[in-house]
């Protein structure tokens, strides 16, 4: 899908963003545009044909300075966006997803997945759950596993939804790209550790997410949430020098024109910072790689309608940018 957006003055926050494009026939290539829609392309740029955008991120400390000086200097240089093909703006060796990190989502699942007998009123159960939440906040972990980088897709590519998943559902995150090795790193230096952020859409089957088959393994993500395409991702790596405060993004994500998600990340019960050094207390992150950081309340069980053939979704963070996806039924 070739990209004409509405507002190029819209497109993301600050003056610039890493992509990675290609024009008609073309290779994909890594590209520096500006938020007035004009690409740069740092092959050429730099002087290496065979580049990518995870090598920008291999050295960003250096590369940096140098994206801020094109930026500067690009003036009416660049080539207008329209007409090149975005994909998903970095190829990432790992990535780290997140569950259960949004406070209002966790209760409301609570309230709804009260157990056998529990005839309580839901204010006192909703109660009861805020309470957990809290306390979880204060004592806890995170919950992080693996997801796969071939799930990763375009923030304009169809999404094929396999035959077999019975519920497929849209979970919009926030997600952190590592901009340098990160191992054991504490809760106070995580965020240097991070190039930028983009926006992801964690798609789900929640038919499969717990093993009926063996319920003492619980649950089973490489099933249910790494199908090819499972993971648009984009448009753009907007750099932390331009996002700013993490702590108060809104999330955003319409079906169908229709709104189902929209929360600030003011309700994460553990924030970025907290994230990534967790992850990293055990895992050793690679520029590149992805921290995907929950997602908000409104997920298609909340809303009792999943995806399905013809479904379009409009995915904001804000100062991010938009990602447009369709969804198609596998062909059989």
């Amino acid at each position: 899908m070739f990209v004409k957006p509405a507002s190029a003055s819209a497109l993301f926050a600050g003056p610039f963003a890493l992509g990675t494009l290609s024009a008609p026939d073309g290779p994909a290539f890594p590209a520096l545009v500006t938020s007035g829609g004009l690409v740069t392309d740092l092959r050429v740029a730099f002087g290496e044909e065979q580049l990518t955008v995870r090598d920008l991120l291999d050295r960003w400390e250096t590369t940096l300075p140098r994206l801020r000086a094109l930026s500067d200097g690009s003036g009416s240089d660049g080539s207008p966006l329209a007409g090149f093909r975005v994909h998903a703006p970095v190829e990432p060796r790992q990535v780290f997803q997140s569950g259960a990190n949004y406070r209002q989502h966790v209760i409301d699942l609570h309230v709804a997945h009260r157990a056998p007998g529990d005839d309580r009123p839901e204010e006192e159960r909703r109660a009861e759950a805020a309470e957990i939440m809290d306390r979880r906040a204060a004592d806890d972990l995170p919950y992080v596993f693996i997801g796969l980088p071939s799930a990763v897709t375009g923030p304009y590519d169809d999404v094929v939804l396999p035959s077999w998943a019975e519920k497929p559902d849209w979970e919009l995150e926030l997600a952190a790209v590592i901009g340098r090795p990160a191992h054991q790193v504490s809760v106070e230096d995580a965020l240097s550790y991070v190039a930028g952020y983009t926006i992801a859409n964690d798609l789900t089957d929640r038919a499969t997410v717990f093993r009926r088959d063996m319920p003492q393994i619980g649950t089973d993500w490489l099933r249910s949430k790494n199908a090819p395409g499972f993971t648009p991702l984009g448009p753009w790596i907007v750099p932390t020098e331009s996002v700013g405060d993490t702590h108060d993004l809104r999330l955003t994500l319409k079906l169908n024109g229709e709104t189902m998600q929209d929360e600030s990340t003011e309700d994460m019960i553990f924030d970025v910072a907290r994230m990534i050094s967790y992850a990293s207390q055990s895992a050793h992150l690679l520029p590149g790689d992805l921290v995907l950081t929950g997602s908000p309340a409104g997920n298609g069980m909340h809303w009792g309608r999943l995806l399905r053939d013809g479904d379009v979704m409009d995915s904001t963070v804000t100062g991010l940018g938009t990602q447009r996806t369709r969804c198609v039924t596998e062909a059989s």
